[in-house]
């Protein structure tokens, strides 16, 4: 998801926080489940009993005392929310939901989280859309678009991979603001596509630098190359985001870029506060999911914010610190929780990379941590 405690010894929580750092903990549960939307009519698709691999994630931070041990708040959260979400798993879901839509579900299952309050509840009921809610109501439905599309960066130095013409399944997603008294996104679904398809024609199987605008297509000017398509036909867009490659994109909300970068370390750790005895206390290990993200303004010449190839070359030092490396061996690292790690590791990111605003941390697919600067 376009998926986002303290502890318990206050010494500990009083570091973390002295640095101005944010700390957000993440986690996804997945959900089999059916459903019937009577409401919609009878030519819908989804009108009638259907089913759909769900994907609900919450957003939070944690009071003080959340987990049982310093270091444990992750793994009690993650057990939490699955208790939370096990009550629609398998289940035909108008049993609890009259009327169950996605932003119904995603409300639902806000009233049943224990953690309050929870700054964002998402439901994915396909891989190409969702819905996010905040913890005052305000709701958000999203689509993705994938396109097959050839480009090249003219103004990059010589010698650049990017100066050469090469191509990218590009995917975007679409951010729209639902309205208060909203109780459904298939509207907005329908909206967007609609929006999509004009744009879905031009971009798939082009030239993206053959586009009237697009003569330096970088993920930053292709994000608000399509806003600027889009805001029109889509007055509440709120956010564009284009995914260059799997690892790597940039967004624009109207006014401001950023950018992302992903990495994987595959690393071992053992958590010192955890009893002994128990698995997180014993040698073992992960491959975590790093995001790295920057926000600087956008070179006007160059048209980017900063050069996906710089950010990989400047934070190559720490990833190799990082990456197939026993974590509990580093000398300054308090302990090998996760989110202690992604602390560290946005520390240590500012000296080469000052640009970094934030790093998400994620231990095992959609549970993690995210640490943004304040």
């Amino acid at each position: 998801m376009e998926l986002e405690l303290a502890d318990p010894q206050i010494d500990r929580y009083t570091v973390k926080n002295s640095q101005s750092d944010k700390t957000r903990y993440l986690v996804s549960v997945p959900f089999e489940a059916a459903r019937q939307i009577s409401s919609l009519p009878d030519a819908h698709r989804c009108s009638g009993l259907h089913g759909h691999s769900f994907l609900a994630g919450l957003r939070c931070a944690l009071p003080a005392g959340f987990a049982s041990y310093p270091g444990g708040e992750l793994e009690a959260l993650q057990a939490q929310w699955r208790a939370d979400v096990a009550q629609l798993d398998y289940r035909l879901i108008n049993d609890q939901i009259a009327s169950p839509t996605d932003l119904n579900i995603a409300r639902w299952l806000q009233t049943q989280c224990r953690v309050t309050p929870a700054e964002q509840i998402a439901l994915q009921s396909t891989p190409q859309s969702g819905v996010e809610i905040d913890a005052g109501g305000g709701a958000v439905a999203w689509r993705r678009y994938a396109f097959q599309s050839a480009h090249q960066l003219p103004r990059v130095p010589a010698g650049h991979k990017c100066g050469n013409m090469h191509g990218h399944g590009f995917e975007a997603i679409l951010h729209v603001q639902l309205a208060p008294h909203q109780t459904d996104a298939f509207d907005a679904y329908a909206t967007l596509d609609a929006a999509w398809e004009p744009l879905q024609a031009v971009l798939d199987y082009a030239c993206l630098n053959d586009l009237p605008g697009l003569d330096n297509p970088t993920s930053e000017m292709m994000s608000s190359w399509i806003w600027n398509q889009l805001k029109a036909p889509l007055p509440w867009l709120t956010r564009v985001t284009v995914y260059e490659t799997a690892s790597c994109g940039a967004s624009f909300d109207g006014a401001h870029y950023s950018i992302w970068k992903d990495l994987t370390l595959d690393s071992a750790v053992r958590f010192k506060a955890a009893p002994l005895g128990t698995p997180r206390r014993q040698l073992h290990g992960h491959t975590y999911t790093l995001r790295l993200h920057l926000s600087a303004p956008l070179d006007q010449v160059m048209g980017w914010t900063v050069d996906f190839g710089d950010v990989k070359e400047l934070f190559n030092p720490l990833f190799k610190a990082l990456d197939h490396k026993p974590l509990y061996e580093i000398a300054d690292l308090a302990d090998c929780d996760t989110a202690t790690i992604a602390h560290w590791i946005l520390a240590k990111a500012r000296a080469n990379l000052p640009q970094v605003s934030g790093v998400d941390l994620y231990e095992t697919g959609g549970c993690g941590v995210c640490v943004v600067r304040n």
